[in-house]
């Protein structure tokens, strides 16, 4: 590839690029000339980008159907992007995750912030789960998908197609096994918890890797404890606060399907018998017990994203709200309330400010004792906000 030969795409004039080359990785459709040449690019091709002035910028990927039109990729102009680039960026990559971790579970690849844009890897030991959630990645999956085989070593890969923001992207959700087999869920032992992650019929990848190191803290603080775990999905903080010593753990989900996982989980940590399951609405949970007077020592609330855009920033807000004024009331004196938010729209301020409104209106004073983010194989781009989506506040409170 002879990126001389790549199609041009040009930021408008008076366009600032400046937030480009200081790290910033989108261009958005609004910013670019648009002539019958860029309305001809294909999605997921690659293009040279070059400020109003012609200067270049980099080579990017472009997607006509996208808001997002151009992500950078390279911002050296004569980049070449084939396999041996993507090996690159894999290995580089993973040299970090297996400092992190003895074993081979662990998120690989966070998109941009490591240099790969939309795209997620997932590993769970043997098995790489790929989530190719911008248009290039699915035109250079063949690519993708072997040289992160060769770096890794593993023998199975599955292409994920599922999410909103493949939606945007324009692109089909047809999921597939590429290479290998999977033919049970997998075992994650994570804070000294075992959990079942169904790599192709669970919840994203399979299993939430971001919430490790909060999963860690709340451990301290579960010792000797009972524990309600909201959004449970497949055990999550109730099976680590279990392995931490906690005396009961009780889940709450919607989804049968992940709290038998849960339940699965729980016998291979061996803590069954100190583990329940609630199959109903969280916030109809959250009601019921507190009009049946129940109380924990500490209470964990992980919701999926109520906030996913600006324009749900609103709505969003108010839902983390009734969720702290709901489970305030359910902490025994003295004990911890975690409320968690993966919503990018949401940032820790406002999520913080909802969540102290409605520990005041269920009747509770709190103290701040930790802010919990996602873990360190969930690396932040310092220039792009949304990679920094996850937050988890941990209170105390009056008693």
């Amino acid at each position: 590839m002879n990126t001389r030969d790549l199609p041009v795409v040009r930021l408008k004039p008076k366009t600032d690029a400046r937030p480009i080359r200081h790290g910033f990785p989108w261009v958005y459709a609004n910013q670019i000339v648009t002539n019958r040449r860029t309305k001809a690019i294909l999605p997921g091709a690659l293009a040279r980008l070059e400020d109003s002035e012609r200067a270049p910028l980099g080579v990017v990927t472009a997607n006509p159907n996208s808001k997002i039109f151009c992500r950078m990729l390279d911002r050296d102009p004569d980049a070449v992007i084939d396999k041996a680039w993507l090996a690159a960026k894999l290995t580089r990559a993973l040299r970090h995750r297996e400092r992190l971790f003895d074993t081979a579970f662990y998120r690989l690849i966070h998109a941009e912030a490591d240099g790969l844009p939309g795209v997620i890897i997932d590993r769970f030991g043997d098995t790489l789960v790929i989530q190719p959630n911008a248009a290039w990645a699915d035109v250079l999956f063949d690519d993708l998908s072997a040289a992160a085989a060769e770096v890794t070593g593993v023998s199975t890969i599955i292409k994920n197609a599922t999410g909103r923001a493949r939606k945007l992207e324009g692109l089909d959700e047809n999921s597939a096994i590429i290479g290998g087999e999977v033919t049970a869920p997998v075992p994650v032992t994570m804070n000294g918890a075992t959990y079942m992650a169904d790599l192709t019929g669970g919840q994203k990848t399979g299993l939430f890797y971001d919430q490790r190191a909060n999963h860690t803290f709340a451990q301290r603080l579960a010792d000797g404890a009972r524990v309600l775990d909201v959004f449970s999905h497949v055990g999550g903080f109730a099976l680590a606060a279990l392995a931490g010593g906690a005396t009961s753990a009780l889940a709450v989900d919607g989804s049968t399907a992940a709290l038998d996982l849960a339940k699965q989980g729980a016998e291979a940590t061996g803590v069954a018998d100190r583990f329940a399951t609630m199959k109903a609405d969280a916030f109809d949970a959250l009601t019921s017990l507190g009009e049946q007077g129940e109380v924990f020592d500490v209470v964990i609330c992980d919701p999926p994203a109520f906030a996913p855009t600006k324009q749900s920033l609103d709505a969003g807000l108010r839902a983390y709200e009734r969720v702290a004024r709901l489970a305030a009331p359910l902490v025994a004196a003295g004990g911890y309330l975690v409320l968690c938010s993966c919503s990018h729209a949401a940032d820790v301020s406002r999520f913080q400010k909802a969540c102290n409104r409605g520990i005041g209106r269920g009747g509770r004073q709190a103290q701040l004792i930790y802010t919990g983010f996602a873990g360190a194989d969930h690396p932040l781009l310092p220039q792009l906000a949304e990679s920094g989506y996850l937050k988890a506040l941990f209170y105390r409170l009056d008693g």
